[in-house]
């Protein structure tokens, strides 16, 4: 038997400690840490992982610190406002040295300098993105790829590229462009290779990189549709949300990505589906219905990221699935419908 510490925010006043059980497979509320409100999203500390960074996701947003002490409680040190409206990401940068918070609203963010104990915040640098005629910027998300910040823009419908100057400015270099109106949410790198999944048009691209920050042309190879088949998706109220992308290893030597549908209109009866596509080429495996109404947040863990958390925001609670098949398929493991675990929108795996 191995136990598991999971890490969950979401949309409510804490943040969730979970204990995830293998056998017999069970997944449990251990207890409640105060977080302020809406914590949607939280990342670790690459440099220190007792270290925790989390957003409100508020019209007045802000960024979070908070450590993980020996017993694995959380505690909050110190917050910054984000200088925008409802921040729905933040993360540290590789080194460590900074976090970049994105505002979804107000189409800007701050990338934030951390302290040697990586703790507390020194003075942000706020960068705007520009929004389309008669539209909204809203970054959702960000990756980096070399020396560069890649921003996924699911209002103006780019991933912009920003890069740092010798002074350590960062500022906006050129764009990746994106379909009109398909709402690029999140994206994952391999190589020169960008997965890209489109929100509003349930979607996930496969693109070449353009190896020119200033190339406006399609780098679109491929795009497959991501719902389940028979759904209606153009009546709005079907999207995509999450994109798992996790690195091949001993146990899974084969790439596969993992997207989460979320049904915003008429629930299916099994639930909101996982869809599992495979790489070189990009191709459809298979839908896992998840008995998840509205999933938002989903994580990987484990030693071989052999198990994967999703959470229903309205229903179904929180569920625990084992990838299987080599990758190609979910088998869930363990579910928890207690109140205190529903509105979760992020994880994080502990041990």
């Amino acid at each position: 038997m191995v136990k598991f510490t999971i890490l969950a925010g979401g949309y409510t006043t804490f943040i969730t400690r979970l204990l995830f059980q293998t056998s017999p497979p069970s997944l449990s509320v251990v207890d409640t840490y105060p977080a302020g409100n809406n914590v949607s999203w939280l990342s670790l500390s690459p440099l220190n992982k007792s270290v925790l960074y989390g957003t409100n996701e508020n019209t007045i947003g802000s960024l979070l610190s908070f450590t993980i002490d020996k017993s694995q409680a959380v505690h909050e040190v110190s917050s910054i406002p984000s200088l925008g409206n409802d921040p729905a990401f933040t993360a540290s940068l590789s080194d460590g040295k900074q976090a970049l918070i994105l505002n979804y609203n107000t189409g800007n963010g701050r990338f934030v300098p951390l302290s040697s104990d990586l703790l507390h915040f020194g003075s942000p640098q706020t960068i705007t993105f520009q929004a389309p005629v008669n539209g909204f910027s809203h970054p959702h998300f960000f990756t980096q790829y070399n020396s560069e910040v890649f921003v996924s823009d699911l209002g103006a419908d780019k991933i912009w590229r920003l890069s740092q100057e010798t002074n350590g400015t960062w500022f906006v270099t050129g764009y990746i462009p994106q379909p009109s109106g398909s709402g690029p949410r999140r994206v994952a790198i391999s190589g020169n290779t960008i997965y890209v999944l489109h929100e509003l048009f349930n979607s996930l691209s496969e693109q070449i990189i353009p190896a020119s920050r200033f190339s406006t042309a399609d780098p679109t190879i491929k795009t497959l549709l991501t719902t389940p088949p028979g759904v209606n998706t153009t009546n709005g109220t079907y999207h995509a949300a999450e994109l798992l992308f996790p690195k091949p290893n001993l146990l899974f030597p084969q790439e596969f990505l993992y997207v989460s549908n979320r049904d915003t209109g008429i629930p299916d009866p099994r639930g909101d589906s996982v869809a599992i596509f495979a790489t070189n080429p990009l191709r459809f495996v298979t839908q896992v219905y998840t008995g998840l109404d509205q999933i938002r947040g989903m994580e990987l863990g484990g030693p071989n990221n052999e198990y994967l958390i999703a959470a229903g925001l309205t229903d179904g609670g929180v569920a625990v699935f084992e990838r299987i098949d080599g990758g190609a398929s979910l088998k869930l493991l363990a579910r928890n419908t207690e109140a205190v675990s529903q509105d979760r929108s992020t994880f994080i795996w502990l041990t």
